[in-house]
């Protein structure tokens, strides 16, 4: 008994010693990151349709770029540990032409003012959609509320637009086969409440070299043309110009390098393309203001990275992967990475929230209590998926800290998908997503500039750096210190999942199934304390090693208890 009541005062004082640590970081990135910077980038950004290769994605680049010199990055010329803080913007030629739209219009014939407009939806250009002649096309539009292929052979389509209530991709090969010269359609998912935001288009995307051109409706524009359809025959004066050309896609990198362990890192990615001010445009932003504020602190010396810390700035999931995978060393010294996705969300005018998305864990099968998905939807996960890790309970609590500090709402949510963090995940690296949803303007030309929050952008920014600072100069104090805090996470959420299970019982579910669930969170949660031993920088884990036996026993017996007490 006195030998363990020993070793809790020692973790506590050792706890009490990495807080201090985490503070100081707290107190650095709090009152260094520049949120208006951040909000200038996200501006300069958002102007453009961002696609690999186009004038807008590469402006962004470049803009990302004269910050880096500016704040200190110097380009690298041999390797990434020439200097203490490089850059590079990799070019790679691209296999297919890029893509970015210019102007577009369609009227009504007869009428004074337009049906739609590129000047207020510029998502109304699918990418890849190619351009009219200069003077536009005038031809009858054939409004389609069957759109089978049999429904099709009954019509004389030769010369005319056909109109749907579908996304027109849907309809292309149709209308392609039937002679059409044209299709318009509609797609917009119920979160987006398009009742409400009548004028909100989602971008979208159609095949390339097509002799159809395709555009997308507004709710308002498509009740419009639909009302105008219902009182006769009419025609549309449709007006497309795109730019269509080779290109090569363009990649930037940084590196803080590590003074100690350079081959380890952080690696933090936010992609470039799509078209939004929250999406991405936020993301490049902060990353870019996070990038400048760690050279500032590093070259005052205020902060010296063990490992090295690294900043990616490309094509979504494409240049995180091809980071990963094409240096095979450098992968294996990849130890954490975090992607930055819609982190500048002004939550009253979007409807979401600031969300971290875990790496998955037995939430994401088992979902129930508090815990839900957002509307993007689960993903696929089993047991086998299932990676437990530390990551999770450790960047929740640092961002939950930032959130009590500055009244910040942090939520989380199971994992799901679908962004930068994935990459890693799949190279079994520790990856999550911090992002905002619901978003009723996510993917629509409704998201910009007016829907961002510098002070959203700041506290991710605080977040992100501070729980980096911590993990690339992570000694044993902050990692007994996460032993303690894991355990505690863990200890709560099967105290959760027991009345959980118990409800669960008691209207009828199976008493083994749910003794699996708590055996699985069970089990994550001492799988995840055992990775604890990696954090620190040097290999000194004797005590981290007893710290996570200790933690483990105490997990293992709690376990135990509530296993035996569902019947």
């Amino acid at each position: 008994m006195k030998i363990k009541i020993l070793f809790a005062l020692l973790l506590a004082g050792l706890t009490t010693y990495a807080q201090n640590t985490t503070q100081e970081y707290f107190k650095l990135t709090r009152s260094g990151f520049n949120e208006k910077n951040a909000y200038e980038t996200t501006a300069f950004v958002e102007k453009y349709f961002r696609v690999p290769g186009n004038s807008g994605f590469n402006a962004s680049i470049y803009y990302v770029e004269n910050i880096l010199k500016k704040a200190g990055f110097v380009q690298q010329k041999q390797n990434e540990v020439e200097a203490p803080l490089t850059y590079r913007i990799e070019k790679r030629p691209m296999k297919n032409n890029t893509w970015e739209p210019v102007d577009a219009n369609i009227d009504i014939v007869g009428e004074t003012q337009p049906l739609i407009s590129f000047k207020t939806n510029r998502n109304m250009i699918p990418i890849n959609c190619g351009s009219t002649t200069a003077d536009g096309v005038t031809a009858e539009v054939v409004f389609l509320e069957k759109t089978s292929a049999a429904d099709l052979a009954k019509l004389d389509l030769k010369g005319k637009i056909v109109f749907s209530e579908n996304h027109p991709s849907r309809l292309l090969q149709l209308a392609t086969n039937a002679g059409a010269i044209g299709v318009l359609g509609y797609a917009m998912p119920r979160y987006t409440q398009p009742e409400v935001h009548q004028t909100s288009i989602q971008f979208g995307s159609m095949k390339a070299n097509s002799e159809v051109w395709t555009l997308l409706l507004s709710f308002a524009a498509k009740e419009k043309l639909k009302a105008a359809c219902s009182k006769g025959s009419i025609k549309l004066k449709v007006s497309i110009q795109t730019k269509i050309y080779p290109s090569e896609e363009l990649t930037i990198v940084a590196n803080v390098k590590g003074s100690i362990k350079p081959d380890e890192r952080f690696v933090f990615s936010a992609h470039v393309q799509e078209p939004g001010a929250n999406d991405n445009a936020s993301g490049v932003g902060t990353l870019a203001e996070m990038a400048r504020l760690t050279a500032e602190l590093y070259q005052a010396k205020k902060i010296v990275p063990q490992r090295t810390l690294t900043f990616l700035w490309g094509d979504e999931i494409v240049s995180t992967r091809r980071y990963i995978v094409e240096d095979t060393s450098r992968a294996k010294g990849i130890m954490w990475g975090m992607s930055l996705d819609m982190v500048g969300e002004d939550t009253k005018k979007t409807g979401g929230s600031f969300l971290i998305e875990k790496m998955p864990d037995p939430s994401a099968i088992w979902t129930r209590g508090t815990d839900k998905h957002t509307e993007w939807g689960a993903g696929n996960v089993t047991e086998k998926d299932l990676f437990p890790h530390y990551f999770n309970d450790f960047i929740f609590d640092i961002c939950k800290a930032q959130g009590k500090f500055a009244n910040w709402t942090v939520n989380f949510n199971p994992f799901e998908g679908g962004s930068d963090h994935t990459p890693f995940l799949q190279s079994k690296i520790p990856g999550l997503l911090m992002w905002h949803f619901t978003d009723v303007f996510y993917h629509t030309d409704n998201d910009r500039i007016d829907k961002v929050s510098a002070v959203e952008m700041k506290n991710v920014g605080i977040s992100g750096l501070t729980a980096a600072y911590s993990l690339i100069s992570a000694d044993e104090q902050t990692a007994t210190a996460t032993v303690s805090q894991v355990k505690n996470d863990a200890l709560a959420r099967l105290k959760t999942e027991f009345e959980l299970s118990k409800d669960a019982i008691a209207k009828g579910k199976a008493v083994t199934d749910e003794k699996h669930i708590i055996a699985t969170w069970s089990k994550w949660y001492v799988d995840a304390l055992a990775t604890i031993n990696k954090m620190p920088v040097k290999a000194e884990t004797t005590r981290v090693g007893s710290a996570i036996k200790f933690a483990t026993n105490e997990v293992e017996k709690q376990t135990k208890i509530y296993l035996e007490g569902l019947k």
